[in-house]
Formats: structure tokens, C-alpha cells, sequence
């Protein structure tokens, strides 16, 4: 299997303001040319989308391809589960939403303590393993949002897991609020591949710095700043393979160029991206990665991770406040306006990044209210 795996969280809108309008007729060209390139493998979940990405990979993948094919990944959402029944009903509502018969990868999606413990009462552990004896999920693991403690627990109990997904990327690999070597290297010591996810980190390093573009394209002129990422990740030994959320042509155009015949960095190149993370780690003001994991439940409808996007592009970019402030003003006509935040804490509890969204909200109404 090659190392780019195409996350279905961030697909093509028909609406930008209503994340279920996937453009279903860009979707299914973006399938065609990934499988054409060599590719099969497809993440998906329950929430992502408002729920449609499931529907979106059967009808641009499931009904135009056969099963042997390609690859399907989803993942029990945890958060979800309040009593042992709810976990077969979810499941076999996502069997019918992908159109599949199986999974070949299915995980407990975004542990935390708060979850994990659920999954120990609910005994999700069993359920993911029953399901893999029956043949309906032929490899399980899970997805993990929390510090290397809690993983280290957690593989120590379950040594049934075949894999974890993690959050890598280079601006985080040795961040100390994600933890994202130590718990790489947790994974290594248990023999548990890995599988990345936002090694792009929602965007924020597909969009660098004038300074680091110069100090890339010195380097190699024709490779973007994702491609730097993304092979920052799949350059790891024990990564099974690398998601990248792709929204349009031209950025799984751009991936599957250099994935199709992946090159590890070098020397030269690992020195490069660690000038990169000096530099761009202080240039972010909030460390978002437009998950949307805090607007699911957000009381006044908060557009918080666009209005997070547009406080970071006038950070980085001085000239860009009179049209960050245009989209601004866009947005809050459909949505909460930053200073509407009643502070309730939902989102905050929500964050597999832990940011403190409620004194962001309120410097994002100060820039543009």
C-alpha cells in the first residue's frame, strides 16, 4: 500500500457554509485520479461532513469501483456511545451508509481519558474484536488525542491492536501539548504501525511564511509546502501511511506526484524543516486545525475554526486584514459573531488540541469586530 492515504473530511463543497454539501461530481473526479495513480485507501468517519462523508465515499467510491479495489476505513464515534447496544446499532449504520460489507481498517475514533474510560464500560475494546472474528472488520486500533501517559495505558492493556492513528506533523513533533514523537515512539516500542493524520495540520503548513516559501523553493523549486509535510511523516519508519484531507484537483494532483514514487527526506532537507519550525511555530497565533470537532455542539453556531483560519492569515500576513475582515463579515451572517461566545466550555472540551478557544474568541472579535 503507498503512503498517502485520502482523508474524506475535508471534500469539495457545493455550500462553503454548510459542511454536508459535498460536491459529489468533483469528489468522484478527485477518486478517479487517485485511483488511477495508484491509490486505495480512503478514511472516512461518523461526524465528518455533519455525518455525509460516509454517503459521499459510497456513491463516489463504493458504487463505481469493486471492493477489492480499494480500501475503507471508518471509526465508532465514542462520544456517541451511552449504553453496550448503541455500538452495533452505530456500526451497522455505517456499514449501510459506506455500502460495504466490511471494513478493512475500523477504530474507536479521537480517544481521551474521558473516552476511554466510556469504551471500558461499554466494552468497545470487545466489540471492535468481536467484529473482526465475524469478518466484518478484517484490522482494529484507534485514534488517539491525548498525552503519552494515557497511550502508554492504553497499549499496555490492548495488546490486540493492530495499528494507532496520530496526530504528526513537523510544527508538532515535539510540541509538549501533543506530544507527537513520544507517543510515535510509544507505538514503535509496541510494534504498532501508525497511521498520520493532520500532517498538514488543517492546512496551517500548506500556506507558510514568505520567509520559509524562499527557504523551500531555494531547496527544490517545484515541491509545495505540503509536500514538505507530508514527506516529513511518511519519511518515519514505523508510519503505515499518511492522510491528507484533500479539498480540490489540484492539491491531490500535487500529493500523488511525489507519493506515486515517495523519496525520504534527506539530511539536507530534515535540517530544512527544522529552520521551518522555528519560524512557523512563531507565526501561528491559534494552532487550529479546522477539525470542527467544537462547532458540533456550539450553543450561538460559532464559525470557530474559519474565523481562527482568517485571525492567523492577519497574523502572518499584515496586508490581508481588509479582506480577512470581508470574510469575517460573510461568515458571521450565517453564524455567531466571536463576541456572541457565552463561554459555556463545550468546544474547549471538544479540542484534540487543547487550545483555549474562549480567550481566541475573544481576540478574533477584537481584530475584526
Amino acid at each position: 500500500m503507498r503512503k498517502l492515504g485520502f482523508g474524506l473530511m475535508r471534500l469539495p463543497l457545493t455550500n462553503p457554509a454548510d459542511q454536508t454539501s459535498i460536491d459529489i461530481e468533483k469528489f468522484k473526479e478527485m477518486v478517479d485520479v487517485y485511483m488511477e495513480r495508484g491509490f486505495t485507501y480512503f478514511d472516512t468517519a461518523y461526524p465528518y461532513h455533519g455525518g455525509a462523508s460516509e454517503r459521499a465515499l459510497r456513491e463516489a467510491v463504493v458504487k463505481r469501483y469493486p471492493r477489492e479495489a480499494f480500501t475503507v476505513t471508518s471509526k465508532m464515534p465514542v462520544w456517541a456511545i451511552n449504553e453496550k447496544a448503541d455500538l452495533e446499532r452505530v456500526f451497522n449504520e455505517q456499514l449501510e451508509k459506506c455500502g460495504v460489507d466490511y471494513f478493512d481498517y475500523y477504530w474507536l475514533h479521537a480517544l481521551n481519558h474521558e473516552r476511554v474510560e466510556a469504551m471500558e464500560q461499554h466494552d468497545g475494546w470487545g466489540f471492535i474484536a468481536q467484529k473482526k472474528a465475524e469478518g466484518k472488520i478484517r484490522h482494529i486500533g484507534f485514534s488517539f488525542h491525548d498525552d503519552s501517559a494515557l497511550l502508554a495505558q492504553i497499549l499496555e492493556r490492548h495488546p490486540e491492536v493492530e495499528y494507532v492513528q496520530l496526530q504528526i506533523n513537523y510544527l508538532d513533533w515535539d510540541s509538549p501539548a501533543i506530544e507527537s514523537r513520544t507517543c510515535y515512539e510509544l507505538c514503535v516500542k509496541h510494534g504498532k504501525p501508525v497511521i498520520v493524520m493532520e500532517p498538514v495540520k488543517g492546512g496551517s503548513l500548506a500556506r507558510v511564511p514568505d520567509a520559509i516559501d524562499r527557504l523551500f523553493k531555494d531547496y527544490n523549486p517545484d515541491a509545495s509546502p505540503a509536500s514538505w509535510a507530508i514527506r516529513f511523516c511518511a519519511s518515519l519508519p514505523n508510519v503505515m501511511t499518511v492522510l491528507s484531507g484533500m479539498s480540490n484537483m489540484e492539491q491531490l494532483k500535487d500529493n500523488t506526484s511525489y507519493m506515486q514514487d515517495f523519496q525520504p527526506l534527506n539530511d539536507e532537507e530534515q535540517a530544512i524543516i527544522a529552520q521551518a519550525t522555528q519560524v512557523i511555530r512563531n507565526s501561528i497565533a491559534v494552532q487550529c486545525t479546522a477539525c470542527h470537532y467544537c462547532t458540533e455542539g456550539c450553543p450561538q453556531q460559532i464559525a470557530i475554526p474559519e474565523y481562527f483560519n482568517l485571525y492567523n492569515m492577519v497574523q502572518q500576513f499584515s496586508d490581508q486584514h481588509s479582506n480577512a475582515k470581508l470574510y469575517y463579515g460573510l461568515l458571521a451572517k450565517n453564524h455567531g459573531q466571536a463576541s456572541d461566545c457565552i463561554e459555556c466550555g463545550q468546544c474547549e472540551a471538544q479540542c484534540p488540541q487543547r487550545l483555549d478557544i474562549i480567550d481566541s474568541l475573544k481576540l478574533v472579535a477584537q481584530t475584526f469586530e
